[in-house]
């Protein structure tokens, strides 16, 4: 389970770790850099959730342990020029909504060699789900599919209102803040 502090202080992730959360997630680059520093990193294993933007990966390089929201290789090409070997998730884009980052599933297995190629840990795919159950079902088991032929162990599928679909298909990590948290503080801007 990763911990989805976004829009909570520190606060929230050292109640995460009191309970024995280990893996904590961000989707802004300026608010996980602020609680690592606030934090002292805390003994986390620390995932990048939000759209990788080039001009932040430096600074977010040492910092993240896992970018889950690779979908492009431009953003790969640049986290290996920071830190080759980092792990990284591919995301998938299942529902082909509006607006949400990812990859089309058949254009994956050719992102997964490109970032291979770069010297990046390639440990799976993540997907956010549209926000009906006949949907995000469909949209899980797709995404498993796909992790499947693969050969890739990391499934990153299901939050909060999901989660319960996102495990029966095979989910290997759920991202999870207000189920944890309580409802998020108003939107700020992040970075």
């Amino acid at each position: 389970m990763v911990a989805v502090t976004k829009g909570f202080g520190a606060d929230a992730i050292e109640a995460a770790r009191a309970t024995g959360l280990t893996d904590i997630g961000e989707n802004y680059a300026d608010e996980l850099a602020r609680k690592f520093a606030l934090v002292q990193g805390a003994g986390a294993t620390w995932h990048f959730l939000g759209a990788v933007q080039r001009n932040k990966v430096a600074r977010l390089a040492p910092l993240v342990d896992c970018w889950q929201s690779v979908a492009r290789l431009e953003e790969g090409a640049r986290i290996a020029r920071h830190r080759l070997g980092a792990r990284v998730l591919v995301q998938v884009s299942v529902s082909a909504a509006p607006g949400r980052n990812g990859v089309a599933p058949a254009s994956v297995p050719a992102l997964v060699g490109g970032l291979s190629d770069l010297g990046l840990s390639v440990g799976g795919l993540m997907t956010v789900a549209p926000p009906d159950p006949d949907g995000a079902r469909a949209a899980f088991e797709t995404l498993a599919r796909l992790a499947d032929e693969l050969g890739l162990p990391e499934r990153s599928m299901g939050m909060t209102d999901d989660l319960e679909a996102a495990v029966r298909a095979g989910s290997t990590m759920v991202r999870v803040g207000r189920a944890l948290f309580g409802p998020r503080p108003p939107e700020r801007s992040g970075g």
